[in-house]
């Protein structure tokens, strides 16, 4: 089963960081932080907060906004914490990683503070 453990943003909170960050394409994303993709034993964080420090943007149709969790934007699988922000039609999320890693991100001036949910994700 393709399940993945994170962390959800807040609703509320959600609407505000779109008013900051505009999408910048058509499906506007900004849903969740992955943890871990198929993990062997799902366990959910204990973090309940993070940090927007940053932004990729490949120009062809992937915004993601990059995250510090515990100190870090490094997740354990060796990729960088992020929330895919948003799409171009035919674009899909998990090409933020590879825009991340193939094209880097540019940091802000500072960090915008996010409220987070553990949370177990079944697609």
């Amino acid at each position: 089963m393709n399940v993945f453990i994170g962390w959800a943003l807040d609703r509320a909170e959600r609407e505000t960081l779109l008013d900051l960050f505009p999408a910048r394409y058509a499906n506007p994303v900004a849903d969740h932080v992955t943890l871990a993709f198929r993990p062997a034993r799902p366990k959910l964080p204990s973090a309940t907060a993070g940090e927007i420090v940053g932004e990729a943007d490949d120009g062809r149709g992937v915004q993601a906004m990059v995250v510090r969790i515990g100190g870090t934007t490094d997740r354990p699988d060796g990729s960088t914490y992020h929330i895919t922000w948003s799409l171009a039609d035919g674009r899909r999320a998990k090409e933020s990683n590879d825009v991340i890693r193939d094209c880097g991100w540019r940091a802000f001036d500072a960090p915008i503070p996010i409220s987070l949910e553990p949370r177990l994700f079944k697609p």
